[in-house]
């Protein structure tokens, strides 16, 4: 295999067919061995941490393509992940949908918001960009600077919300409650735009009665057997 991208919690692989292979990392993205899924720095270790996102990953891949949805995945072997080959836009480019205002979205809007608030799926794109602090980025800017040719965001927009609302939908089954989560979109070799890295606990918040859920329970919670 040839190695194509070392990154905070996967390492990436080109496969001799074409297809690329994910390395799930024990690592976690946070800050003073705290878990932040919106961080754009490791900040800590947790064991079986890798494990638990292909897992959940592998779940979450499965439920939305059984919807009809595209993404990158193909098949997981041990603790890895093979997937399609996809075109990033720009250097990458991460989406956000809100149910509350949490995180680094109360350390922007903290003075017009509460804690908790409810919203209705609200959608944030930043650049993937550690030296500038994964900067957030509108419509007119992404356009400005060709990360996104003119309709693309809101192709994304759409399929976010969409695909959001079905893993909200199934975690409310077993009273598990979907404050936040951030995903990451690719082209395919036919331009189709589809979803791409992870779907795990490590880039999601999740409360149970009120109180947020580590991501090692939150697999296990879903996938109890994982």
């Amino acid at each position: 295999m040839k190695v194509i991208f070392e990154g905070k919690t996967k390492d990436v692989y080109m496969l001799d067919d074409g297809n690329y292979k994910l390395i799930f990392k024990d690592d976690m993205t946070g800050a003073n061995g705290e878990f932040d899924p919106g961080a754009n720095t490791v900040g800590l270790t947790v064991e079986g941490a890798g494990l638990a996102g292909l897992v959940m990953s592998k779940y979450f891949f499965d439920l939305l393509k059984s919807n009809g949805y595209p993404t990158h995945y193909i098949s997981t072997q041990g603790n890895s992940m093979t997937v399609k080959p996809a075109t990033p836009f720009g250097k990458g480019l991460e989406v956000i949908c809100r149910y509350k205002a949490l995180g680094s979205f109360m350390r922007r809007y903290g003075d017009y918001v509460n804690e908790g608030e409810e919203l209705d799926a609200v959608i944030e794109m930043t650049l993937k960009d550690d030296k500038r602090g994964d900067p957030l980025i509108n419509e007119d800017a992404l356009n400005a600077v060709r990360v996104l040719k003119p309709g693309e965001y809101d192709v994304i927009k759409s399929l976010t919300q969409k695909i959001c609302k079905v893993i909200k939908a199934d975690l409310a089954k077993i009273g598990l409650e979907l404050c936040d989560i951030k995903l990451e979109f690719g082209k395919d070799k036919n331009g189709e735009i589809m979803l791409i890295d992870e779907i795990s606990g490590g880039n999601m918040r999740v409360w149970e009665n009120g109180k947020s859920v580590p991501p090692l329970e939150l697999s296990r919670k879903i996938i109890p057997e994982g």
